[in-house]
């Protein structure tokens, strides 16, 4: 994994980016209790960067950008950035409560071959002597004490069992047998202690020495290692999956891998220009799935379509009563609970939408317009407004998709997954509103369909 340095770029609007999203609560101060597992489950778009960014630098990436999972440098003497001035408990659990996975790495003894180390006078490399029985015992010493260091790290900063901790394992020539053996069984001795202590173990390393090593043990010698149980690929193809023809069967860590498809080079959003590589993450399946739980029995999602809704389009049969049932629900999330969702768009009805649509500032009136139902559908009062992008789930995910189908520039019904044509129609949304087009939920746009923009 190349180590760049940090350029340092003005941040111009972040003032205003901040500002505006702690007046729709869209930031959150750190957390006070436990952080979450990370990075859990999340099929998305990640970056990795030696020094962890400063806080204004992943706000405006938070909203800018469509990486919603960073990689830092938390552990290893090997490490270039040994100093991150930016990385603290607090730094961590910030991240962590406004919707960031965390991919924290450990770069420390490196392949006995590998000739770019030692990069200072007091870190290691792996001892490459086979021993007795052959089997590396001291190599295997040595990963049972980086990893039990690893880990203390780690927890230093507020991460929290469950989370997985990745070892940078750089590119090493794998045809040198003692070098080889000698790593994987560092690699297995470290896996095997990293889960001793409640923590999941994970694998960087170039696709053609660590990740083939790895998965040539798993195919040809099965249970003689400890493996790592996700994998990191290092292949700079370009190609946002996970695949790696020729160095990784298909077959392996089905739902645990990453894949850094370009290396080394410079991003901006926001404003903000950051050195970074690019990664796709493919873990696990909850990510790709979600229940609408609004409403008892996805009762709005249901609806098809969000047509203007009055008591002339009814008659004509040009509104369902499931749409009607789904006004209902909205305007009860909304305090109006006089009347039972049961698709009867009557006088109670007629009354809660007047008032709701005066309490917004439109003009008084009975009739469900498209503005109205946008502004419904998307309302904070159902739900938080967290940034959402590629990879994100939940209730807030449909709710967006829900009224990206008022606003028309969508159609069918809402999944709960932030995949890439829910980007593409947020992107074409914002174009249509007047904003950039990022293709991510942020508070300019959560603010577009509060507003009923559309």
């Amino acid at each position: 994994m190349r180590l760049p340095s940090l350029k340092s770029v003005a941040l111009s609007t972040a003032s205003a980016l901040t500002g505006l999203a702690l007046t729709l609560g869209v930031m959150t101060p750190p957390a006070t209790a436990a952080n979450p597992v990370t990075p859990g489950q999340f099929t998305g778009y990640g970056f990795d960067q030696c020094v962890a960014p400063t806080q204004a630098k992943m706000d405006a990436w938070l909203q800018n950008s469509p990486f919603l999972a960073v990689g830092i440098y938390v552990s290893g003497d090997s490490r270039s950035c040994r100093t991150q001035p930016n990385l603290t408990l607090t730094w961590v659990s910030t991240q962590l409560a406004k919707g960031w996975r965390l991919l924290p790495i450990a770069l420390g003894p490196q392949a006995s071959c590998n000739g770019s180390f030692p990069r200072y006078r007091d870190d290691q490399k792996i001892i490459r002597t086979p021993g007795s029985n052959g089997k590396y015992a001291e190599a295997r010493a040595q990963a049972r004490v980086e990893a039990k260091q690893n880990v203390a790290d780690v927890k230093k900063l507020g991460i929290v069992k469950g989370s997985t901790i990745y070892y940078d394992l750089e590119h090493f020539d794998s045809t040198n047998t003692h070098c080889r053996e000698s790593a994987l069984a560092f690699v297995s001795a470290w896996s095997a202690k990293v889960k001793t202590y409640g923590y999941v173990p994970g694998l960087y390393g170039g696709a053609s020495s660590t990740i083939a090593m790895v998965d040539d043990a798993r195919v040809n010698r099965p249970g003689k290692f400890t493996l790592p149980s996700q994998i990191w690929i290092a292949r700079w193809d370009g190609k946002a999956n996970t695949a790696a023809p020729g160095y990784v069967s298909d077959a392996g860590w089905k739902g645990g891998r990453i894949k850094q498809y370009l290396g080394d080079h410079d991003e901006t959003h926001g404003g903000v220009k950051i050195n970074i590589d690019s990664n796709w993450l493919d873990l696990g399946t909850k990510s790709r799935t979600s229940k609408d739980r609004r409403c008892g029995k996805a009762s709005i999602t249901n609806t098809g379509s969000y047509p203007i809704v009055s008591r002339a389009r009814i008659a004509k049969g040009k509104a369902t009563k499931a749409q009607v049932k789904a006004v209902q629900c909205l305007l009860r999330e909304q305090g109006y609970k006089r009347f039972q969702p049961n698709g009867n768009f009557g006088p109670l009805t007629r009354s809660a939408v007047r008032k709701y649509r005066i309490s917004q500032g439109l003009p008084s009136s009975t009739n469900v317009t498209r503005t109205t139902w946008v502004r419904l559908l998307s309302d904070g009062r159902s739900g938080s407004t967290p940034v959402l992008k590629t990879g994100s789930t939940g209730t807030a995910v449909h709710r967006v998709q829900q009224a990206l189908t008022a606003a028309r520039v969508r159609t069918g019904t809402s999944t709960g997954h932030f995949d890439a044509t829910t980007r593409s129609q947020v992107a074409a949304y914002q174009s249509k509103v007047g904003l950039q087009r990022t293709g991510v939920v942020n508070a300019v746009t959560w603010a577009k369909l509060f507003a009923g923009n559309a």
